[in-house]
């Protein structure tokens, strides 16, 4: 079978299921440029999240065969590309608490973030976020994770600029509501 454009998702996994390595270019074709956002806001730069979304990937073919075809076939890779993504943030920031000292290299300061919030991981926050209403959710990502600036948010979403702050502020204070535990079992400075 030819695997191109015209292939519908169904298709493709298919053929990834049969190991078709024609199947598998395509279905990558089609989703890398989607599901490279999600690493590329938590890593330093382009190569870095390549290298990552790469051993997505690679999970998303191992792990074909249990697709269940419940939800989006796109939201169950999206899954899988932030899960390996958060795996990868984790063990870089491993690495770097283990490198030793070049000489004449004083070490880092320790981290000011007090140890509830250190514990505190990257996809729990996710999860808080979540947890938003849509509206606020959207405007929260593209202003905090995606750096848009309310005048963009507002152009985007066809709001005014006013809604957009509004959003904004709504959604910081939901997230603090959220965290509020979190902050009050920490000691005082």
């Amino acid at each position: 079978m030819q695997y191109g454009q015209s292939s519908t998702d169904e298709e493709l996994r298919d053929g990834c299921i049969a190991a078709d390595r024609r199947a598998q270019a395509a279905l990558y074709a089609r989703y890398f440029g989607v599901l490279l956002g999600i690493p590329m806001r938590y890593t330093r730069n382009r190569e870095e999240a390549t290298a990552i979304l790469n051993r997505a990937f690679l999970a998303i073919f191992q792990r074909m065969p249990h697709y269940r075809e419940q939800g989006q076939f796109r939201a169950w890779m999206s899954t899988i590309v932030f899960r390996t993504t958060m795996d990868a943030v984790r063990d870089t920031l491993r690495q770097q608490q283990q490198m030793p000292l070049v000489e004449g290299e004083t070490a880092p300061e320790p981290p000011t973030a007090s140890t509830a919030l250190a514990t505190l991981h990257a996809e729990d926050i996710f999860r808080y976020i979540q947890q938003l209403p849509d509206d606020w959710r959207v405007v929260f990502s593209l202003y905090v994770i995606e750096g848009y600036k309310h005048e963009e948010i507002a152009t985007l979403l066809n709001i005014p600029i006013g809604t957009s702050k509004w959003r904004l502020a709504k959604a910081k204070a939901a997230l603090k509501t959220a965290l509020g535990p979190i902050y009050q079992n920490e000691p005082s400075a």
